[in-house]
């Protein structure tokens, strides 16, 4: 069983950067497919981005150049910078861990906000 615990949410003004975390405990966490999905209002969860354990990266068009995903496979944590944010950003983040249909894991969220 992986559980992951996400932080590092809030309110920040557009054009401005949060630092997302996930910790991560469990049993074999090299071998998942990490990643992060958000879920604005009203809608439903999208991809953000994902890495693998080689940290071969993939992210949402609409994130590309703007957030980068890392992670720390020694300390189980994973990461995701997100720098000149916009309204749009706004939505609950949650992080993922994924190997399989019945081995995908996620936390519990944490909410970004950007308003002026």
């Amino acid at each position: 069983q992986v559980q992951l615990v996400e932080s590092g949410g809030g309110l920040v003004q557009p054009g401005g950067s949060l630092r997302l975390s996930c910790a991560a405990s469990g049993p074999s966490l090299g071998s998942y497919v990490m990643g992060w999905y958000r879920q604005p209002p009203g809608t439903q969860r999208e991809l953000v981005a994902t890495i693998t354990s080689g940290r071969t990266t993939n992210y949402a068009d609409s994130v590309k150049g703007r957030f980068t995903i890392t992670r720390d496979n020694a300390k189980s944590m994973m990461y995701l910078q997100m720098n000149n944010l916009k309204p749009e950003d706004t939505a609950d983040y949650f992080c993922n861990a994924h190997k399989s249909r019945s081995t995908d894991y996620w936390g519990q969220g944490t909410q970004v906000t950007v308003s002026s």
